[in-house]
Formats: structure tokens, sequence, C-alpha cells
């Protein structure tokens, strides 16, 4: 795994579907940021409640999902098309699991939940259909929690240092969170995840009530 491109951007308000809205999801190629508990510095959110905060504090976009995106939006893209911190490169969802600790630069760091898209990433490409086209193919990207602060520059590699031992990867998630319902038991698994972020784990309990 190596870090393609580091993006950062601070909230602004722009345009979604024709409605000016407060962002922070437009992000820059930048060299080098420090990568603190809460995010990295130069980086902001506006929607505090759904972005951001420890469990949050990066998130990441895989970026061998780049050419399938082009073909079906229709366009080339840059890194951070998709408001991610991190385009990384030899990584997917189907192989990421929750709990996993990498070496990040200078910095520790865990996953902590699926990403879960909303309308401004959908209104920043003109598509209202995004969400679901991300739900259906499962590129959803993650997020990452803060074991270790440290400074992280574009072109860093990027090491697994911890395997967490249940191996509940993030397209596991996704699928209880999108697909049809699974047996309760792969609620139950994923539920004993210690590492799996608060907002994560209570996706997973509302997908579980009846």
């Amino acid at each position: 795994m190596h870090l393609v491109s580091l993006n950062l951007g601070l909230p602004e308000t722009l345009t979604c579907f024709g409605k000016p809205v407060r962002t922070g999801g437009r992000k820059q190629p930048a060299p080098e940021a420090f990568l603190g508990v809460t995010g990295f510095a130069g980086d902001g959110q506006a929607d505090l409640q759904n972005h951001g905060g420890p469990d949050k504090a990066a998130c990441v976009y895989v970026f061998d999902h780049y050419p399938y995106w082009e073909q079906a939006l229709g366009g080339p893209l840059e890194p951070g098309a998709f408001s991610e911190n991190l385009t990384l490169a030899g990584v997917r969802e189907t192989e990421v699991a929750i709990g996993d600790v990498w070496q990040l630069g200078a910095a520790r760091v865990q996953v902590s939940q699926p990403r879960q898209p909303c309308s401004k990433l959908a209104g920043r490409h003109g598509r209202r259909d995004l969400p679901e086209m991300i739900h259906a193919t499962g590129f959803s990207g993650f997020y990452l929690r803060v074991l270790e602060p440290g400074l992280v520059r574009a072109g860093d590699p990027v090491t697994l240092l911890e395997r967490d031992p249940a191996g509940v990867t993030v397209q596991f998630v996704n699928e209880l969170l999108y697909r049809q319902r699974a047996d309760r038991a792969d609620f139950a698994r994923a539920l004993a995840v210690a590492a799996l972020s608060e907002a994560g784990r209570r996706a997973v309990l509302k997908r579980l009530k009846p």
C-alpha cells in the first residue's frame, strides 16, 4: 500500500443541486500535513455531527476505484474527488478489516468504519444517485482513527502493523448496511468488534432492528 495523494480542505460555501451548502468536501492535494487525533492540520468539516472527530479523523478512498468511476461518471477524476484525505493504492474494502492498525508516515492509525456517502458528495458530481451507486459497488472508502499522531507525506508507504483477529472487513459491514438482510449472527459478529466506531455501531444496530 502507498499514499498516492494527501488531500486537505477547509469548509466553504458551494452550490449543491442549485442550493448553497457549507462543506469541507473539496479537498486539494498537499505535500504533507500533521495528523492529530481529530484530523489533519489544515483540514476541516462543516457538518461536525456526521463528519470528523476521533473516529473519523481521516477519510480514505481507494485509488484503484478511480478508473471505474471515470467511466461511470463520464470524465477524468483527480485524487480527492471523493472528498477523501488519503487516496491509497494497493488496498480494497474487501481486504481491509475494522480494527486493522497501520503505520501511515509517522502516524499510527486504525480502521474504524466504512465511509457512508452523503448528498454533498452527490452534489459535487451532479449525480443524485451517487450514494446508491457507491452502495451497490461497495466502493465506499473508510475512516481511520489516530492511535499515535504524526507527520504524513504524499507518497508515504502504508504498512499493516496489526490485523484485527475478527477479520470483519469494511465490505462485510457495508453488506450488513446496504444489502439484503444477513443472518443475526453476522450482525453479532460485526458488533463484537471493539474497534467499530460508535457511529458504525449505531448504523448496524439500526439495520438489525425489525
